[in-house]
């Protein structure tokens, strides 16, 4: 959900320079992605990253999950990715239900508005 307003900002260069990189490759080629609530491709250059895990907040986790189950998705679920994020713009950034899952996260300043995927529908 976080790509949908990322603006290349992050916690350093080196994950801004990844974010920048993956957000183009996943919007152009769509690949199929699965879906996990433990570090992913995005958390590969994040200095908060411990293995599997965040060192952060802990929120991260949380957010996924949530994000999971307000689009009837689970942990494991293998997609499209512009499907994930048609259904993240349907069922969340749409009706506004954005600032209950993350609304407390330290970049939610940035976050508004209906994101990047307002022209997607879901499939």
């Amino acid at each position: 959900m976080c790509l949908a307003y990322y603006q290349g900002k992050g916690y350093s260069p080196a994950f801004t320079q990844a974010a920048d990189e993956l957000l183009p490759r996943l919007m152009e080629e769509n690949p199929i992605v699965q879906l996990t609530v433990a570090a992913d491709v995005l958390c590969a250059a994040c200095p908060n990253r411990r293995g599997n895990e965040c060192s952060g907040t802990g929120n991260a986790s949380r957010y996924d999950r949530a994000v999971l189950e307000r689009c009837g998705l689970r942990e494991g679920d293998e997609l499209p990715f512009l499907t994930f994020a048609a259904a993240v713009q349907s069922r969340i950034l749409l009706p506004g239900g954005r600032t209950a899952i993350c609304g407390g996260c330290q970049w939610n300043e940035l976050c508004g508005g209906p994101g990047r995927w307002a022209e997607l529908e879901e499939l």
